[in-house]
């Protein structure tokens, strides 16, 4: 079910800190004719600590109905109240998502045991694909692959997004699970070695910025033309690594603001990106021609 380029997509505002309504639509189009395969909305990238009940509900209605059926529409649900996470996930079917990403409980830190009982519960409760979301980087707390290999076993979790940092874990998740559970890489930085190893896909946050230069890597990758895949990657490499020059997604939103598709406005506790990195980000958004 998962396989290709996948982008965690940003939520725009406008001056006031509201939605940007109109900015949201042109966003979806961009994936769209980008060819991505679909977009996590609500995800780290989207802010979705900052991000009311109400405003959910409209970004994943109004993100199904503008793609109309072209990309496939993944709520970040993840929480580390499992009964909560539940009912958001619930309210994410009814709001029109196509699949679930579930970031594991952060700060709480439970055992192995623990995560085992928290996903399960809600894939007990909730008939739709399910990703999970490893990110110990952010969470403290790493699923390890024995763990994901027990969770595979359950039919309505299908995949898990891998931003564990370490190949070596990768690779063990992948050899672990079964034919049909999708390893998508979570760093842009590993999608290309994660691919190799024998991954199906990323979720990307560059292909914000660059969604059809991604697109044509990861294809390229997926086909086994690694020859043109490692040019584009390292092509796109100094952009991944820019993104996180500060908290994500600060210089994505920088980026993007550059390239004059959104405003620069973020939601607290998190600012916009220091203007100490705008000469630098500029110049590797010249370089792929994004902008003049």
């Amino acid at each position: 079910m998962f396989k290709g380029l996948y982008t965690a997509i940003i939520t725009p505002f406008t001056a006031d800190g509201a939605i940007d309504e109109e900015t949201w639509k042109k966003l979806i189009g961009f994936q769209v004719e980008a060819g991505v395969k679909g977009v996590v909305v609500c995800g780290t990238t989207g802010e979705s600590p900052t991000v009311t009940e109400q405003e959910f509900a409209f970004l994943l209605r109004s993100a199904k109905a503008h793609a109309k059926g072209r990309l496939q529409i993944i709520a970040g649900t993840g929480s580390n109240n499992t009964a909560h996470v539940i009912n958001r996930s619930k309210l994410a079917k009814e709001y029109g998502a196509d699949a679930l990403l579930l970031a594991s409980p952060y700060y709480n830190k439970p055992t192995q045991k623990g995560l085992l009982a928290h996903f399960h519960a809600i894939a007990d409760a909730v008939d739709l694909p399910q990703i999970l979301y490893n990110v110990p980087g952010r969470t403290a707390v790493n699923i390890l692959p024995a763990t994901v290999a027990q969770l595979a076993r359950h039919p309505n979790i299908v995949a898990v997004k891998e931003a564990c940092g370490d190949i070596n874990q990768i690779m063990d998740v992948i050899h672990a699970v079964p034919d049909g559970f999708a390893v998508l890489a979570g760093d842009d930085a590993i999608s290309l070695p994660t691919i190799a190893a024998g991954g199906k896909g990323v979720i990307s946050v560059i292909s914000n910025e660059a969604p059809g230069l991604m697109n044509a890597m990861i294809t390229n990758a997926l086909n086994g033309d690694f020859e043109q895949a490692r040019k584009q990657f390292y092509q796109l490499l100094p952009l991944m690594k820019a993104n996180f020059w500060e908290s994500n997604p600060m210089v994505v939103k920088a980026a993007l603001h550059y390239m004059g598709i959104i405003e620069n406005v973020i939601r607290l506790p998190l600012i916009p990106m220091d203007d100490v990195y705008e000469t630098r980000l500029k110049a590797i958004l010249r370089s792929l021609e994004l902008i003049r």
